[in-house]
């Protein structure tokens, strides 16, 4: 089983041990505040190839390669004035921006799923720092089997992968609890939403002074992480906008208000009694784990408003329901 190490009680043992993991080309579990990262050099085509193995992951899916600094990026990437304007603004943070990559970049193309761009962000936290003494960049999808339910926790983590990995950092619940958001600067100044996620739509459309576009349909074309239709699954299949609940079903609610049936659920469980849309982002996952956990077949989920951060949670909700490959 994987190791793990308190980063409020260890942090420098937590720095030096990880680049250790990550300089002999193996992959770590990271905290970061979306969620939980298994994280490996970006450079290294082993070492990406392993995140790939670790998780299952389909390799015509890029990862998110995640940087220190600004000045990072650049040695990495070629930023158009608005991606640069976003990344001043919203970095560190929950936002991706899908950038073209330098003819001379590093970054190696499993990386990128041999795409001509790439997603960057910087995170929060420990994982910059992490990144900062290791010296280069770090491809870091979700810590989490492909398609399945995203790590939140370094106990969901362990849950998940810890027979595959050998070290895990943990730092507690991840805050935001929810993917980062992805936007995409076009040639004409247009700018994509290619994925929702925790920072919401309106603040990035307040900083680029324009709206976003957002896709009409799903694309065939995967240009970043979490495009996918079906993803963030449980094993339990997905029913959405319920308004009544089946004996034996998982009941996930919002807003502390009770539907007929639930009294005959397996568990009932609610994102934000409160009403409040980041809370109920920070508890989706943890969520969607502990139904998946009661033994039901099927979990019910009563509708989130599609505003803000619920934007995000719809969106995963929605991947997360749809039919399984």
């Amino acid at each position: 089983m994987a190791r793990h190490i308190d980063i409020e009680k260890q942090r420098e043992t937590a720095l030096h041990d990880a680049v250790d993991v990550l300089l002999s080309g193996h992959p770590v579990a990271i905290p970061t505040e979306t969620v939980y990262g298994l994280a490996a050099d970006a450079t290294n085509p082993a070492a990406i190839a392993r995140i790939y193995e670790t998780k299952g992951r389909p390799q015509f899916n890029p990862l998110i390669c995640h940087m220190a600094s600004i000045a990072m990026a650049e040695e990495y990437a070629l930023f158009d004035p608005i991606s640069r304007k976003l990344a001043e603004a919203f970095w560190p943070g929950p936002l991706t921006l899908i950038l073209p990559l330098k003819p001379d970049s590093g970054i190696h193309a499993l990386a990128t799923a041999g795409l001509d761009s790439v997603g960057i962000r910087i995170p929060k936290g420990f994982a910059s720092a992490l990144i900062a003494a290791f010296g280069r960049p770090l491809a870091a999808p979700s810590a989490n089997s492909s398609g399945k339910i995203s790590s939140t926790s370094a106990a969901h983590v362990e849950a998940d992968l810890g027979d595959r990995i050998s070290l895990i950092l943990d730092d507690g619940a991840a805050p935001v609890g929810v993917e980062s958001t992805i936007v995409k600067v076009e040639k004409d100044g247009s700018v994509r939403l290619l994925r929702p996620g925790g920072l919401v739509a309106k603040d990035i459309e307040r900083v680029a002074g324009i709206k976003l576009i957002r896709p009409k349909k799903a694309s065939a074309a995967i240009e970043a992480p979490g495009m996918l239709a079906s993803h963030y699954a449980p094993g339990a299949s997905v029913r959405l906008n319920a308004t009544s609940v089946e004996k034996g079903e998982a009941l996930i609610r919002f807003g502390g208000q009770p539907i007929p049936g639930e009294e005959q659920a397996a568990i009932v469980l609610d994102l934000s009694p409160q009403g409040d849309l980041a809370e109920a982002a920070a508890n989706l996952f943890d969520h969607l784990k502990t139904a998946d956990a009661s033994g039901a077949a099927s979990i019910a989920i009563t509708a989130i408003p599609d505003t803000g951060l619920g934007e995000a949670i719809n969106d995963r909700l929605t991947r997360a329901a749809a039919p399984r490959p």
